[in-house]
């Protein structure tokens, strides 16, 4: 029952970031959500910000691992950004990523929230890494291009365009639509034979050297 109980704390929490905001969720509304009594927040976390705390985490571990096997049949970059696009529609759908970005920004005022929330984005990036690793590989891209800053750079830009949306949705399209155009440079560079790809990878050299 004391599981079955954090579970519903955890998931009540979530909810009411997602629905109500970082800025509503007091303890009596995370307990309204979950249906259960309010002092049951401090019993089972010990405050509001343990529970937010928390509850990032627990969300991004259920959303990264919804991916995963999807992921790991990611083999190209232009796969990878396509992914992107309709994991992008997914979680827009499921609210996660607009909890996600309430955190964050609960974080700029309230530090414990720090930590957990830059742990959930963790998640996201070490996923993103691993599949960047293994396209870049063999990809022209793959000596000039540094897998763990650019996880990072795409993690970063997904909850940015979630907030963006919110203000200017024509704007997010487009800029969903340049990370297409990305994928199909991205195809046309994979599909290089060994010379082309021996050409390009020398002009990158030439150009980060100087």
């Amino acid at each position: 029952m004391s599981q079955e109980t954090r579970l519903k704390l955890l998931e009540g929490a979530l909810r009411t970031v997602r629905e109500q905001g970082i800025a509503k969720a007091s303890a009596r509304a995370i307990a309204t959500t979950a249906g259960v009594n309010q002092a049951l927040v401090f019993y089972h976390f010990g405050s509001v910000d343990e529970l937010l705390a928390e509850s990032c985490r627990h969300g991004a571990r259920q959303r990264v691992e919804r991916y995963r096997e999807r992921l790991a049949g990611v083999s190209t970059l232009g796969e990878l950004l396509a992914f992107g696009r309709e994991m992008h529609q997914e979680e827009r759908d499921h609210g996660s990523v607009a909890a996600l970005a309430q955190l964050l920004a609960g974080a700029q005022t309230q530090p414990r929230l720090g930590p957990a929330t830059a742990a959930g984005l963790d998640l996201w990036i070490a996923e993103i890494e691993t599949v960047l690793v293994r396209v870049l590989a063999d990809s022209p891209l793959g000596e000039f291009a540094d897998p763990a800053g650019l996880a990072r750079a795409v993690s970063a830009s997904f909850v940015g365009l979630e907030l963006y949306e919110g203000v200017d949705p024509e704007g997010a399209e487009r800029a969903l639509d340049a990370l297409e155009r990305l994928a199909e440079l991205a195809t046309v560079l994979d599909g290089l034979g060994p010379l082309g790809r021996r050409a390009v990878r020398h002009r990158i050299q030439r150009h980060t050297a100087g």
